[in-house]
This record gives structure tokens, C-alpha cells and sequence, in this order.
């Protein structure tokens, strides 16, 4: 199967407790809803820190500099719309004292699946029944310093 170059940035965001921010997906497939960091792909000649930004208001509302990387991996996945990719994601860690986001950014697609989000302390990520992504989550949570 080919699978398409997909570049993204996601944000592991953090209110004053540590407690992470995470979407719920409804996939409108059929596939099992999951969880995910805020984030998505890059616009054709945008950085990774700049997608990380724009991303963020996008999704939250909060428009602020998401700072350095922090993290990088590869992954292939079938993205909601079914194609298949191979991602390469870069992660960037933003501490917010925000308690609530707004949504009004959202696409089309998002208002359609992603159905919630919630802060979720680590152990909640760790026992949550539904899939949490990326799934090598808590040990990027686990290199972070606290607050």
C-alpha cells in the first residue's frame, strides 16, 4: 500500500495541574472513537512550529508560541478521510492557565467528529478504556518537568 507523506504537529497542552488536553474522535467510518493531542497536519511551506501555532488556536482557542519541539515520531495510520499515511509528527509542549477552549475554530470535519474534549490527569491516561494516541503518550509526558 503507498502511503502519503502526511507532516504534523501536535501540541501536548498543559493546564496548571499537568493535566493534558485530549479530543474525542467519533470516526464517521465505523472505527472505534479515540483520543487524541491537539494538532494536525501542515499547510504546504509551513514550518512545524508555525502549524503547531496555528493548530493550536484552530483547535483551543489559544493563540501563543508553542516553543521548542519536543518530541518526533514516525507513524502510519489511515487518517479519517481513509488515506493511508506516514506521518512524521513533531511534538511541542505549551503550558496554558486556560481552564476552558474554544471550538469556534474547528473545520467542518472536526465539528463533526471530534466530539468532546477533556484534561486528563496521567493516570487517567493510563487506564482510560478507549485508545489514547499517540500511544507512547506517557512516557512523553513522563520526560516532562513539572510545573
Amino acid at each position: 500500500m503507498t502511503r502519503v507523506p502526511r507532516p504534523a504537529a501536535r501540541i501536548l497542552l498543559l493546564d496548571p495541574s499537568d493535566r493534558l488536553l485530549l479530543f474525542r474522535f467519533v470516526p464517521e467510518d465505523g472505527r472505534a472513537p479515540f483520543w487524541c493531542t491537539p494538532g494536525g497536519a501542515l499547510d504546504p511551506g509551513e514550518s512545524y512550529a508555525a502549524a503547531a501555532r496555528r493548530e493550536l488556536f484552530e483547535e483551543t482557542g489559544i493563540d501563543m508560541d508553542c516553543g521548542p519541539e519536543i518530541a518526533q515520531r514516525l507513524v502510519e495510520f489511515l487518517t479519517l478521510e481513509q488515506v493511508p499515511v506516514i506521518a512524521d509528527e513533531r511534538y511541542f509542549l505549551v503550558r496554558t492557565q486556560a481552564a476552558e477552549i474554544s471550538s469556534a475554530g474547528h473545520t467542518a470535519l472536526e465539528r463533526r467528529v471530534m466530539r468532546e474534549w477533556r484534561w486528563f490527569t496521567q493516570a487517567e491516561v493510563a487506564n482510560h478504556p478507549e485508545a489514547i494516541f499517540p500511544q507512547d503518550l506517557l512516557d512523553m509526558l513522563e520526560t516532562l518537568e513539572p510545573a
